[in-house]
């Protein structure tokens, strides 16, 4: 099975991520836990780039790319091996990041990112996206509270730049039967439970 999570930084996703494998290793199945972008040499390198304060001059269109580029090498090196040796892989982030943060967020041709993103991934396809959904006001409360330090490129961007992105999120998860909304405001154990329950409803 291929699941991923998508959200906004500061929804949590990471830590369901975490949670979720923690769950399938106490099943006694092999698990494989991804990040995007990352996850080979090729596309850690593409995301230093990618997330570097230092290159606030890179273009939207350069940044889709770069995305694509580091997603297509991590699918043929990593992803496509695991699922066919039969392992369970759990994505944080996959192809919905670019068609909400490139697409709706960059105000990028829609349909050049989706095409993009189905030419960097084929037929690798996730079985069940998650899309951990909080407001800007809750970003901000927990960025207060959590104070982890400095944001990257991508975190730099302004509101006006997220309300796009969640919006996208949110027509992306009303048009994709794949993907679930999760409300990202629970508690955290109470989110874990949902997911798992929702996931074992599919192999019922």
């Amino acid at each position: 099975m291929f699941i991923t999570f998508e959200g906004i930084d500061y929804s949590g996703k990471s830590t369901q991520v975490r949670l979720l494998e923690e769950y399938y290793q106490n099943l006694g199945k092999e698990v494989l836990l991804i990040r995007e972008p990352g996850g080979t040499k090729i596309s850690e390198k593409i995301r230093d780039l990618l997330l570097d304060k230092k290159n606030m001059v890179m273009t939207e269109k350069t940044e889709a790319l770069l995305f694509a580029a580091a997603r297509a090498q991590l699918v043929n090196e990593v992803i496509k091996p695991a699922l066919e040796r039969g392992a369970i892989v759990i994505s944080d982030r996959f192809h919905h990041s670019s068609i909400a943060y490139q697409g709706y967020g960059r105000n990028l041709d829609l349909h050049f990112v989706e095409n993009l993103q189905y030419f960097a991934i084929s037929d690798t396809v996730p079985d069940i996206t998650f899309f951990i959904h909080i407001t800007l006001d809750e970003v901000a409360r927990r960025k207060m509270e959590n104070n982890r330090g400095g944001d990257d490129r991508i975190e730099l961007s302004k509101d006006e730049f997220y309300h796009k992105v969640i919006d996208g999120y949110i027509k992306l998860s009303e048009s994709d039967p794949k993907m679930k909304l999760i409300d990202g405001t629970k508690r955290i154990k109470t989110i874990h439970s949902d997911i798992v329950d929702i996931l074992n409803s599919l192999s019922a």
